[in-house]
């Protein structure tokens, strides 16, 4: 059994690495059957019911949730700007509590379980009853966000800077692997009984049950480590908000950690909306089906799986710095050619997905192994509670954006093509970042190569 030694004299074996890969083949699940595939739509399709224009033509149609009009096809895009809205305020306070308790596995699985019950829950969705599904998503969303937030802030305690691109690889690789077989038995429903909502819905609930089941693996394998000196005092939410503001108003003494931390709520906000919205894009402005939809994000899952492995081995030769700002170059070129593809042209649409896959792994994984090089020892999961804001389906300008351009234009090609601003502007940001002082200001050793 081999270890790693990170700093701070911890060590980790193989079998408690292996439980931490598994929490991202669980919590995959939802990101890429919920999210990216089926959710979209589906919410989408129950918001035009409640409308009373169904499937339809709802120009002019509006729901009104708390009163704000809202057109059918913006719903969804709404509704995921209002989850990270909630998640700026909860997930920072997380990540306090868990830095203060000795039981950050326990936080881990309560947020798990919730989140994958909510996820359940959507199995009562239907009849136009958005609302319902709306408040589901919230809690699911949320509680993804949340236990992720004390997921990755076990990374800086099982390896150190020079193995923590390797290991952050690998565990986002198997989390498109889980992601993606789930995905396939989706798709085996989906060419088996047709495409609806009630196929949408037992999909839906599918991802809930798998990320239950496997959450049990790090459960078992993960082990509780002591808090820091600093944050081993008394736990509990009160000591989580005193927590977030020493931390709001200790990053001035962090200004280039701030500086990624923007950087990367930056860019990842367009990924993110590009993974939350392609379904919807997808399905109402290129006129595809379900099982086309489904098919061609299972080949994205296997070459993100790749693509995850292949940036993390580019990483060992150029640095993970430069190895993200050409990856948010490759974005930028791939969205572009999203305005271009034609209605109705499968095609160009899987080219277009095949081009997503290979660089969504690999910006993501490093990314987050560039952050937990800029992390002050002992406030891990405080950190990555701000690190999440812009995590796994938690943008919110992204979606907003492309929720408004859709309302004014009634195009979801405008909509696609108005994300280039957050790539583009990312890429600046983050180039401007000095990495290795950064590193070294936080009190970390910079890996050899940046």
């Amino acid at each position: 059994m081999t270890t790693t030694a990170p700093a701070g004299g911890l060590t980790s074996s193989r079998r408690e690495r292996v439980g931490w890969y598994f929490y991202d083949w669980a919590n995959s699940a939802f990101a890429t059957t919920v999210i990216t595939v089926f959710l979209g739509p589906f919410l989408t399709q129950v918001a035009k019911q409640a409308a009373g224009c169904g499937s339809g033509s709802c120009d002019g149609a509006r729901l009104h949730p708390l009163g704000i009009p809202v057109a059918p096809g913006a719903y969804y895009a709404y509704l995921v700007s209002l989850s990270v809205i909630l998640t700026v305020v909860v997930l920072p306070i997380v990540g306090a509590v868990a830095d203060r308790s000795a039981r950050k596995k326990r936080l881990l699985a309560v947020f798990a379980y919730l989140g994958a019950a909510a996820t359940v829950g959507m199995v009562t969705v239907g009849g136009g009853r958005y609302l319902l599904g709306g408040g589901l998503f919230l809690v699911a969303n949320i509680s993804l966000g949340a236990s992720v937030v004390v997921y990755n802030s076990f990374l800086p305690q099982l390896a150190g800077p020079d193995k923590r691109d390797s290991i952050s690889s690998i565990g986002w690789a198997i989390g498109y692997l889980g992601g993606g077989l789930l995905l396939a038995g989706n798709l085996v429903a989906v060419f088996a009984f047709g495409t609806n909502l009630t196929v949408a819905r037992w999909c839906i609930v599918s991802a809930g049950l798998w990320w239950a089941a496997f959450t049990t693996v790090p459960v078992l394998l993960l082990r509780e480590r002591p808090g820091t000196a600093h944050t081993a005092r008394s736990g509990g939410l009160l000591d989580g908000f005193r927590q977030l503001g020493h931390t709001l108003a200790g990053l001035r003494a962090y200004p280039l950690t701030l500086f990624f931390w923007v950087a990367y709520l930056i860019y990842n906000d367009g990924i993110q909306t590009v993974l939350s919205q392609a379904s919807v894009f997808a399905t109402e402005e290129l006129k595809l089906g379900t099982d086309t939809l489904t098919a061609t994000i299972l080949v994205i899952q296997f070459l993100a799986f790749g693509g995850a492995l292949l940036l993390g081995w580019l990483a060992k030769l150029i640095g993970a710095w430069k190895s993200v700002l050409l990856s948010l170059v490759l974005w930028v070129v791939v969205v572009g050619c999203a305005y271009f593809v034609p209605a109705h042209n499968v095609v160009l649409f899987v080219a277009l997905g095949s081009g997503i896959g290979l660089v969504m792994g690999g910006s993501q994984a490093l990314s987050r192994s560039l952050y937990s090089q800029l992390v002050p020892a002992g406030r891990e999961a405080e950190y990555f509670g701000l690190y999440e804001i812009g995590d796994k389906g938690t943008s919110w300008l992204g979606p907003l954006l492309f929720g408004l351009v859709f309302q004014l234009t009634g195009s979801y090609r405008l909509g696609v093509v108005s994300l280039l601003v957050f790539f583009v502007a990312g890429l600046i940001v983050l180039a401007f970042v000095p990495m290795r002082r950064a590193i070294t200001a936080a009190g970390n050793t910079p890996p050899r190569l940046l």
